[in-house]
């Protein structure tokens, strides 16, 4: 009625099939309305078949932005229609989706002026390039990390293989400040992945106004207060949580003993899965989870433990009992375990900038490209998720170097699966040196990656 239209006098049932599907949210406003309008006779289309239709409506007529605009694109693409009537505010979003028409809508009476062929809306142009070229710069740098080159080195070797990683060592020793530079070292974002880690955020409105794509890897960093919904997803119906916002990015554990134990332990099936199943009484949902993650913890309660400038207040049994909070399961699945010492005031006051995170990249991309010609062009397809029989295929030793990772596993008593995580991470420094084969220096910087795996106290 405040959009010029008739209210139609007859009782009309609308079916929103199939029913067993939960529908919620205001998304059917628009489309329902149009679905009255055409049945009561206010306006007649030839095209009205050939177009999808979403949007939440105001009271006064006009369009709102709705939530997961960018899905819906492309399921209207997979099921043939022409094109896509979204609220205006949606319209950059959906319209990276390509062979399929994005109509923006600003209100109720323009959707009916364009199926009535009254008005003229062109098609939101697909700005994919001008969006990555917009968007894709990190602010952060590692140019700006003062010292810290085993620490660097180490990151290096993860965002190459993909791998999980673990610092330890004092407070304000730059863990945080290393951990938070890691995505500006991995490869740009194909469109794909773009597409796929933006259907997740704009899911849960959660895209900046203004920016309708991702175009940088996501890096998430929850509290340490956080409930197992909110880190692996849940609810009723399911939604996505911080392991799925950081799909094809990095998800930070900062004070990794702070976590609930029982939060930490439902990672350990996506860890390895790179998926999570919420399951409910009624469906069961699967979100993407395929993220690096990155854990920082101190070496002790107090946190002085390594650190040679303070004494540390703590006794054995406090330090054995902060540490019994990360389970050996948990433990097993993350690659490379490193110190992160405290910097020195010679390194911290020079005026000489550290490696910058080009170059690092540089270095990154190139490891990534000798896996994607070994894994015959699979470029989604990194070291650290080879199964047991590509290891053997991709991974094979010399005697020597056999003989190391034997002495290696018994000394420190290694599962089998920190023996594959070992063969992983040397397959990637060689990767790192341009090397066909693994050598004994590479598993020997590899066995060195593992030192939770000693008793360090």
């Amino acid at each position: 009625v405040n959009s010029g239209f008739l209210r139609p006098n007859d009782r009309n049932v609308i079916n929103l099939a199939p029913a067993e599907l939960p529908k919620q949210a205001a998304s059917f406003d628009l489309p329902i309305s149009l679905g009255l309008l055409a049945a009561s006779g206010q306006f007649e289309s030839d095209c009205f078949r050939e177009y999808a239709v979403v949007g939440e409506l105001a009271l006064e007529g006009h369009t709102r932005s709705i939530k997961g605009a960018l899905s819906m694109a492309l399921a209207a693409r997979e099921a043939g229609y022409k094109g896509l009537l979204v609220p205006s505010e949606n319209a950059g979003e959906a319209a990276v989706v390509d062979e399929i028409d994005v109509i923006p809508i600003a209100s109720l009476s323009q959707a009916v002026g364009f199926f009535a062929g009254t008005l003229d809306i062109d098609p939101h142009p697909c700005q994919l390039k001008e969006l990555f070229a917009e968007y894709s710069n990190y602010d952060l740098d590692f140019a700006d990390v003062r010292g810290q080159d085993v620490a660097k080195r180490a990151l290096t070797i993860a965002a190459a293989g993909a791998h999980n990683l673990l610092m330890l060592g004092p407070p304000g020793s730059g863990k945080t400040m290393l951990a938070k530079r890691l995505p500006s070292i991995l490869p740009t974002l194909t469109a794909e992945e773009s597409i796929e880690t933006t259907r997740i955020y704009s899911s849960l409105g959660r895209l900046k106004p203004g920016q309708p794509l991702l175009a940088v890897r996501p890096f998430r960093s929850p509290h340490h207060t956080i409930s197992n919904a909110g880190l692996v997803g849940g609810g009723s119906p399911p939604s996505p949580g911080e392991i799925s916002l950081a799909h094809h990015g990095v998800l930070f554990l900062d004070e990794l003993p702070e976590f609930d134990r029982r939060t930490l332990e439902v990672m350990r099936q996506p860890l390895e899965d790179r998926t999570v199943t919420i399951s409910r009484a009624l469906r069961s949902t699967t979100f993407p989870a395929n993220f690096m993650l990155v854990a920082a913890l101190n070496p002790c309660p107090c946190g002085f433990r390594t650190d040679p400038r303070r004494s540390c207040k703590c006794n054995s049994t406090q330090i054995e009992r902060y540490m019994a909070r990360i389970s050996g399961p948990l433990l097993d699945r993350i690659d490379i375990h490193i110190e992160v010492p405290a910097v020195p005031f010679q390194e911290l006051a020079s005026t000489q900038p550290g490696t910058s995170s080009a170059v690092m990249r540089e270095s990154v991309e190139r490891a990534r490209g000798n896996q994607a010609a070994r894994f015959n062009g699979q470029s989604s397809l990194y070291n650290a998720h080879l199964s047991s029989r590509q290891l053997r295929e991709h991974c094979p030793l010399d005697k020597a170097g056999s003989n190391l990772l034997r002495d290696s596993c018994n000394e420190l008593g290694l599962s089998a699966r920190a023996h594959d995580k070992i063969l992983r991470v040397a397959r990637t420094i060689a990767d790192l040196e341009d090397a066909t084969d693994i050598s004994t220096i590479h598993l020997q910087e590899a066995v060195n990656y593992r030192m939770l795996d000693r008793n360090l106290f």
